[in-house]
């Protein structure tokens, strides 16, 4: 079964059939909200809003554990993140949709394991962080609708809430980062911990900072509209990619 996380401009998925809300409890509290059942085309889908009914829950903040936990108690094997970035590589500007291959983790503090406590001390292989026939059930999809996606990329994932500097965005790209957000960790290794395949659709609304037209400042106002329109491109494309 499929699970989608929706970020930033994705809290609801308007494709979902038959969508029924589900409080799911987890022994490391509760997810960010009910989790959504419904189908798409005949396939049963999960939906959950990782920022919460009304976006209220900022990155640092939210129960990464209980969710991937609750995703994989209601039967979810493949988990699609979806969120928004700021592209640092030149070429990746805002409209771009990422289907990353590799993260950087830069946060700190948040619950990033499940084995901790009386659990015995457990070392997953992270070398690959995504699930590379998830990336490619994606990739096959957005060839099938003529959807012009980039094939890989370095996801940065900074604490949050606020926006980097230009000289942190110099940093990331000396560590060889190409776009930056706030929630690809530790969901992935969460993911993988608890046996999820997990693949991400990263939509780019604006240059990071320092970079192109965010040079000196970064347009709140004019990333609302990129950011819709990216999310209604990536509804398409998983709608399609369910069929795969």
């Amino acid at each position: 079964m499929l699970g989608i996380i929706g970020g930033s401009g994705l809290s609801k998925f308007s494709s979902l059939g038959g969508a029924s809300g589900k409080v799911v409890p987890t022994p490391y509290g509760d997810p960010s909200g009910p989790l959504v059942c419904g189908h798409i085309g005949g396939c049963a889908v999960v939906f959950l809003a990782r920022h919460g009914q009304g976006h209220t829950i900022p990155p640092h903040r939210i129960n990464y554990r209980a969710n991937m936990w609750a995703l994989k108690d209601l039967g979810v094997t493949d988990v699609v993140s979806v969120a928004s970035v700021g592209g640092i590589r030149a070429d990746l500007g805002p409209g771009c949709l990422v289907i990353p291959d590799q993260i950087i983790d830069y946060t700190w503090g948040r619950g990033g394991t499940y084995f901790e406590d009386d659990a015995p001390v457990t070392h997953i292989d992270f070398t690959h962080p995504y699930s590379q026939p998830l990336r490619q059930r994606i990739l096959s999809a957005a060839l099938a609708l003529g959807e012009s996606v980039v094939d890989g990329g370095v996801y940065a994932t900074t604490q949050g809430p606020r926006l980097e500097t230009a000289a942190e965005i110099d940093r990331l790209a000396r560590d060889g980062a190409d776009i930056v957000g706030m929630t690809g960790m530790p969901e992935a290794a969460l993911a993988r911990e608890i046996g999820l395949q997990y693949a991400a659709i990263n939509v780019v609304v604006n240059h990071a900072a320092g970079r192109g037209d965010s040079h000196h400042a970064i347009s709140m106002d004019a990333m609302t509209e990129v950011l819709r329109q990216g999310m209604d491109r990536v509804v398409i494309l998983i709608d399609s990619m369910v069929s795969i």
